[in-house]
């Protein structure tokens, strides 16, 4: 990217970690580019700046992890500003660095020394409203009983089932709820969405990864106890007991614009180092009898 000057820089805050020395990291930096530094209202964090609006800004700094920086990436979505994640704690698979080196993070963005990672989004489109989820769309139970899925993919019926619900990612939130729920997990440069079953009642009903250019539909009965829909881990709407409703999802590329430094670490690596994928016992007793073996 080309280097860059900066008149507005937009903060999403953690609610909760300590961020005395980042912000103030942040804002002497911002204050060396003589840009104005506001905090992105509708957020929960901490209040660390005066409130501003995205639509303004050339860039956003979440400064938190995945969860701060999904909520800046939903906010900086429509004004097309990119977002950089700065981590407040361990690494995530969204932050491109951690605090202590924000400083260096952000003269390599002014200097335009990063390249645009592009994360698509699902559209949930229902009656005439949409809504969007970069990491995952989930329909759920809200109370007792069951609810009633149906899916189909353009236009034909793939599977009903009752259960819990189902969750529909892309293939960044494939490693997160899905994978815990026994969905598969998506490459990087992989395309389509995922959608799995929450405890299927009987049948088969296995996940299902979509073309990208699909249309998915998902008719949902709430049962007796409603339900609720989730958009990246934030409850939405509530869905009223036994009242039908029906849904459509489609793929969106390159919805939001998250900044690669170029030395991110990769996604199997992050998953392996956070421990979400371990390898088998038996097979870590084999290289621990063969290193004594050696030694």
């Amino acid at each position: 990217m080309s280097p860059a000057a900066f008149q507005r820089i937009g903060l999403v805050a953690h609610p909760r970690r300590e961020l005395g020395g980042v912000v103030a990291t942040v804002r002497g930096w911002a204050e060396g580019q003589d840009a104005e530094l506001v905090q992105l209202v509708g957020g929960k964090g901490q209040q660390v700046a005066p409130p501003g609006e995205a639509a303004g800004c050339d860039l956003v700094i979440a400064l938190g992890g995945d969860g701060t920086t999904l909520a800046a990436l939903h906010a900086a979505a429509p004004a097309g500003t990119p977002v950089l994640g700065i981590a407040c704690g361990s690494l995530g698979a969204l932050t491109a660095v951690t605090a202590d080196r924000a400083e260096a993070a952000l003269d390599r963005v002014a200097a335009g020394a990063w390249t645009p990672r592009r994360l698509p989004a699902i559209a949930l489109e229902r009656d005439g409203s949409t809504r969007m989820a970069i990491n995952d769309a989930v329909l759920v139970r809200a109370g007792g009983g069951q609810v009633i899925v149906e899916i189909d993919v353009d236009g034909e019926r793939v599977a009903r089932y009752a259960g819990d619900g189902v969750i529909c990612a892309t293939p960044l939130g494939s490693t997160a709820y899905t994978l815990a729920a026994g969905g598969p997990m998506l490459a990087p440069g992989a395309e389509g969405l995922v959608l799995t079953p929450l405890a299927p009642h009987g049948g088969v009903i296995s996940p299902l990864v979509t073309a990208p250019g699909s249309r998915v539909g998902v008719r949902f009965d709430p049962g007796p106890g409603g339900a609720r829909v989730e958009l990246d881990g934030q409850v939405g709407d509530e869905l009223e007991p036994l009242a039908p409703v029906a849904f459509a999802l489609a793929w969106v590329p390159a919805y939001v614009t998250l900044i690669s430094l170029g030395d991110d670490e990769s996604l199997f690596a992050g998953l392996r180092r956070r421990r979400i994928v371990v390898d088998s016992p038996r097979v870590l007793a084999r290289d621990e009898r063969e290193a004594d073996a050696r030694s």
